[in-house]
């Protein structure tokens, strides 16, 4: 058909004048614009001349099929040389075929839009009158002409798109041929380009997403995001900084899902959109579904279906947002999810990003799990601390009483307690051997075993006797190191059961130490205590101490020691109780360099 290829050649000629002329006079495109849809109408003619002589092609006695085999050869090689750019639809939008001149216009790879939906490459404003148009064409077989706007791969054209129905051999269904000519181009920021277009840009977005990796651990290990819940607004506020124009994050709570952040692009107004996707319903968004579901991310290249992420007052939420791409991973193991959504004018999310968002995701279910845990674990801390110390130490007649508690590295297990027995007052001071939660619990049910039984019996051994034969029936595997005393007047009666011994300081500055002895409660169901009576006279000071003053250790390994302790108490004579401890433990900070591992207890009686 060496005339209609004469035809192609001179149409391809006239259309590279136009675009000349578009650039050399920007101000004056009326005439050109009139001159390009012209063209369009020439380009129509040819390829209902093609058609025509296809159809009128005499057929080789081989059969029909081979004839059909040539006229589709021969609209192939017509369609690829086509200078326009033009697309091949099918009665519900989808592209069929598409020729390397639209690939250029939109910058796409060739063939990477067969399949898709063309209408998603229309400005969402408009998207709804070209269906119209299409709907028309197919119906009446007319065609039909238009100004519409197409934005793909960062780039945004005005574009006038002709559409005409097409009799394709060997489809079963009526085409329709778009033809379009840009008017306005709006080409894609630096940077934006797809890529797989080089072997550069694909070191560079592998490089950019690890960055992205490695920025996300950094805020979501931070301190900060243990103590406060902020892991959620940190994440998705980097996100919206690099990767996206809108991030959703679907928190479930009770099993079911909640919106729990926002954020809109850096430019958007704070108005009644951005009220209305905060409002809007996540268990009602297919996508969020299916991500929980399935327990993994999907992502579209190109948003398919506008109603995914449910709908919000003024229609489907994606279309309020002009999405062109989504992206959505689960937060954790079924934590949440995580939703990202850009613009059509920005570039489309790939296979890539879902992985790296994928690990985000884990990431941050992780960060909000740790800070979930440690929260409850913090509340479980202090409640176990109350449940060991008392707020206030009462006023006991004859005495002054004064104590110093300072937490360890962790949850620990000493306790101390001054609480009123038949006629007197009792005192204890103890601690499980071991740490955390289940330590802190024994130590608990001990102090108040102690407080609870001394109101009847009028020995502390027997009552120690007693709370040993009641932790050897619990059968928790643990053992307490505890003394209590029982103070009548100036008497003050011990048991100890395996604990260090009380100091007691005199006037002078002497001191001396109690017998102590025993053995730890809970370890034989026959309980082993040392019992000693001693006598506090005005402006003595009996003082009881824990394991963790006792085996502070400096820089060298050296523990703090009962040597050191009569030390520094000697240098507190005559001192008031609440001197005496803060004395205490204020040369304990010094010896050991501030450094703190175990609960640090002291506790003073002085007779006044």
């Amino acid at each position: 058909m060496p005339d209609l290829e004469h035809a192609l050649d001179a149409l391809a000629g006239r259309v590279s004048s136009l675009r000349e002329a578009r650039t050399a006079y920007p101000g004056d495109l009326a005439p050109i614009l009139d001159a390009a849809l012209a063209e369009l109408d020439t380009a129509a003619e040819l390829l209902a001349e093609a058609r025509e002589a296809l159809r009128k092609a005499p057929k080789r006695a081989g059969g029909r099929k081979d004839g059909a085999q040539r006229e589709l050869k021969l609209l192939r090689q017509v369609f690829r040389a086509f200078p326009v750019p033009v697309v091949v639809l099918d009665g519900g939008g989808v592209v069929r075929r598409i020729n390397p001149e639209t690939s250029r216009m939109l910058g796409s790879p060739d063939g990477y839009l067969v399949g898709r939906s063309f209408p998603l490459l229309v400005d969402v404003s408009r998207r709804a009158a070209f269906r119209s148009h299409l709907t028309s064409v197919l119906q009446t077989g007319q065609p039909s002409a238009f100004e519409t706007r197409l934005a793909h791969q960062g780039r945004t054209h005005v574009v006038q798109l002709a559409l005409t129905r097409l009799t394709m051999p060997g489809e079963p269904q009526q085409m329709v041929a778009a033809v379009a000519l840009p008017t306005e181009v709006q080409l894609p920021e630096p940077g934006t380009r797809r890529p797989e277009q080089s072997d550069g840009a694909l070191l560079l977005a592998a490089a950019r997403r690890q960055d992205l990796l490695a920025k996300m651990a950094a805020l979501l290990l931070d301190e900060e995001a243990l103590l406060r819940p902020v892991a959620l607004h940190r994440a998705t506020r980097l996100l919206a900084a690099e990767w996206a124009d809108w991030v959703i994050a679907d928190v479930v709570r009770d099993g079911v899902p909640r919106r729990s952040v926002v954020m809109a692009p850096k430019n958007h107004p704070l108005g009644d959109l951005v009220r209305q996707v905060e409002s809007a319903d996540p268990a009602g968004s297919q996508v969020v579904a299916q991500v929980l579901e399935r327990g993994s991310g999907v992502v579209q290249e190109m948003v398919d279906d506008e109603t995914l992420l449910g709908f919000c007052a003024d229609g489907p939420v994606l279309t309020a947002m002009g999405a062109g791409s989504l992206l959505s991973v689960p937060i954790g193991r079924g934590d949440g999810v995580l939703t990202l959504v850009r613009s059509h004018d920005k570039q489309p999310y790939a296979l890539a990003d879902l992985a790296v968002m994928q690990e985000v995701g884990l990431q941050l279910g992780l960060a909000v799990r740790a800070q979930t845990s440690y929260q409850s674990r913090s509340r479980a801390a202090e409640s176990l601390s109350a449940s060991v110390a008392p707020r206030n130490l009462p006023d006991v007649p004859g005495y002054e009483a004064a104590a110093v508690y300072h937490p360890g590295s962790s949850v620990g297990a000493e306790f101390y307690d001054v609480f009123p027995v038949s006629g007197g007052w009792g005192f204890a001071l103890g601690g499980a051997a071991g740490k955390g939660e289940e330590a802190a619990s024994v130590s608990a049910m001990v102090r108040g075993g102690l407080r609870v039984l001394s109101v009847w019996e009028s020995d502390p051994d027997l009552v120690m006797r007693k709370v040993n034969d009641a932790l050897v029936a619990q059968g928790t595997g643990m053992f307490v190191m505890a003394v209590a005393g029982f103070v009548k007047g100036r008497d003050i009666r011990l048991s100890s059961a395996g604990h260090h011994p009380a100091a007691l300081l005199q006037p002078d500055g002497g001191v001396r130490f109690a017998a102590g002895g025993g053995v730890p409660l809970g370890i034989s169901p026959e309980a082993e205590t040392g019992v000693e009576a001693l006598t506090v006279a005005p402006g003595e000071t009996l003082v009881l101490y824990s394991e963790g003053l006792i085996s502070s250790r400096n820089e060298r390994g050296e523990p703090y020691g009962e040597e050191r302790l009569a030390d520094a108490l000697s240098r507190c004579a005559g001192q008031s109780p609440s001197t005496v401890v803060k004395a205490v433990e204020a040369d304990r900070h010094a010896f050991s360099g501030g450094q703190v591992w175990d609960e640090i207890v002291v506790f003073a009686l002085r007779g006044v």
